[in-house]
């Protein structure tokens, strides 16, 4: 059977297959992704994202091929995870961009949708890496403009792109030094590999095995020892930007009328702050991925256009030491379990230090934007190898989540209700190892009580909550979890919400953790109002480099 055009049915059905195909693969694709600082695992981010551009192709009805991939490029879009996932979704957004007034599709469309895919993907990172997903893709794309010439039936030509994209993924290690250290290929690679695979299966009518056809030999060549030597290449000092960064921008025709969008400008004003960028936009939004040092100059600068949304930031640092540190973590499970263990949620590397220098066993990453699911709780009472665990979730969203490890966990583990990181230490300083788990647990609960909390943060979107007022951009004091106050100027909110905080005749020390995007001189202006309107408070500062809030207030 000859199959020399494609309708958008049949394309549909060729997406739907190459989705299905690698959900079957993810874990064997996650399992080659051994980069020094993994923004998350491939297969997986891959998955999600072609996930979502299948759930769009789904739901059309149109039999129009352009239609088809325009719905997929679309859902690619909005479900882009990590780099990878954002690649993938250029990929498919050059792809569409080249057949869209295309009801039926020949080998040379294909051939010629794949080279605009390239180049689309090429243009939105910033310093594009040879040996990688986007290395893969246009070598397929080369050796599909040759079949092309040569064929006119569909899986003849598929068949030619696959062999070669099969070639390049082999090659990609004589490319990028670090998996030929390892011994693997490219997982970003693969993963295109994949979805091809699943467009050839889906043609020739065949049924897709649940693994892939190279699955079993990379199964064999990879084991956990590749995330451990991948890792062992960089020292965590050594990490320039910090925070994987990722949102997106929903375009606003007011702020646009003030700041006009440019792609290309945005893109470079963005590779000024960081690295890994990747940034695409349609009619209706911007993607971004970075990495920072400072998310929150990154998010300011996305706002110009319109509202925040999707916003996820991730400590890299903290991957990089909890992925080599697993080996150590391994040997100390082996030893007798401690009578207690503290685990703790915090952002930032300062708080970190701070909860550790007072006595926690485990810190996860999370709060505001990134919770900690059940799952990562379970696990860190089980890191804290202890008979006995407190949980000081430091959210009130996390709290639930928490309260669900503590009943799943097989050891005594409680749960000391603090919603706010200065609840958090004040209930560990509270703690006393010769005390019983419940009396630890009711003194650490009355000791959360004690302290007053004031986060100084920004609003992403105009609102009215308890009479006030909020602009969009503008400053936001809180107080004990209530907006207090709001100002277009960082240091007035912060000194309205301190006026708030602050009674002279009860309250004796102040302290001070000084977000990321904080400046010195931010903080030398706060030393000099509060003395001169706290006459006898004491007052302590602490770089807490904590995203989102630029300080975070602690009075007692």
């Amino acid at each position: 059977m000859t199959t020399r055009t494609l309708d958008g049915a049949t394309f549909a059905k060729m997406v739907l297959s190459g989705a299905h195909h690698l959900t079957n693969n993810a874990k064997m694709i996650d399992a080659l992704n051994v980069f020094p600082v993994p923004d998350g695992d491939t297969g997986t981010n891959m998955n999600l994202s072609m996930t979502s551009g299948a759930d769009e192709v789904r739901n059309v009805q149109d039999d129009h091929a352009g239609v088809v991939a325009k719905s997929l490029a679309k859902g690619l879009l909005m479900g882009a995870r990590g780099n990878s996932g954002v690649i993938l979704s250029q990929l498919f957004r050059g792809f569409s961009k080249a057949i869209e007034d295309k009801s039926t599709i020949t080998t040379k469309d294909f051939a010629d949708a794949m080279n605009s895919g390239v180049k689309t993907a090429y243009k939105a990172v910033m310093k594009p890496v040879e040996g990688t997903i986007l290395t893969v893709a246009k070598d397929s794309a080369e050796a599909a403009q040759k079949a092309a010439e040569q064929h006119e039936d569909m899986i003849d030509f598929m068949e030619e792109v696959i062999t070669e994209a099969k070639a390049s993924l082999k090659r990609t290690p004589e490319l990028l030094p670090v998996l030929k250290e390892v011994g693997v290929v490219d997982s970003g690679g693969q993963g295109l590999v994949t979805i091809y695979e699943g467009f050839l299966a889906n043609l020739k009518g065949e049924k897709l095995p649940e693994l892939g056809e190279s699955a079993s030999r990379m199964e064999e060549m990879v084991n956990a020892e590749h995330h451990k030597l991948a890792q062992d290449f960089m020292n965590t000092e050594d990490i320039e930007f910090g925070y994987c960064t990722e949102f997106m921008v929903r375009f606003e025709d007011e702020k646009l009328k003030d700041n006009p969008f440019d792609e290309d400008t945005f893109r470079n004003e963005l590779g000024e702050m960081g690295d890994s960028l990747l940034v695409v936009s349609d009619e209706d939004l911007v993607k971004v991925h970075v990495h920072v040092e400072h998310p929150g100059e990154a998010l300011t600068l996305g706002q110009r256009f319109g509202s925040l949304i999707n916003m996820k930031i991730e400590n890299m640092r903290e991957q990089h030491t909890s992925i080599v540190g697993e080996k150590q973590q391994s040997k100390e499970m082996n030893q007798e379990k401690a009578e207690f263990g503290i685990v703790t949620v915090a952002m930032g590397s300062g708080i970190k230090e701070m909860f550790e220098s007072l006595g926690a066993t485990v810190v996860i990453e999370g709060g505001q934007t990134m919770n900690p699911s059940t799952q990562d709780l379970t696990e860190a009472i089980k890191a804290a190898h202890a008979k006995k665990v407190i949980i000081l979730p430091n959210n009130k969203n996390i709290l639930m989540a928490a309260d669900q490890a503590a009943d799943l966990a097989n050891d005594e583990v409680v749960v000391v209700p603090t919603k706010t990181v200065p609840q958090g230490m004040s209930a560990l300083l509270a703690f006393n190892p010769e005390a019983e788990l419940s009396h630890n647990q009711s003194s650490m609960k009355d000791a959360a009580k004690a302290v007053k909390t004031g986060q100084l943060t920004y609003a992403v979107r105009d609102t009215q909550i308890d009479g006030m007022t909020i602009e969009e951009g503008n400053f936001m004091g809180i107080l004990e979890g209530k907006i207090s106050s709001t100002h277009a100027d960082k240091l007035e909110c912060a000194q309205q919400l301190l006026k708030d905080m602050i009674n002279e005749e009860e309250d004796e020390i102040l302290t001070i953790l000084q977000g990321e995007d904080a400046t010195q001189e931010e903080v030398e202006a706060l030393e000099t109002f509060l003395e001169e309107t706290f006459e006898d408070l004491e007052v302590e500062i602490h770089y807490g480099n904590q995203p989102i809030y630029s300080f975070i207030f602690s009075v007692e």
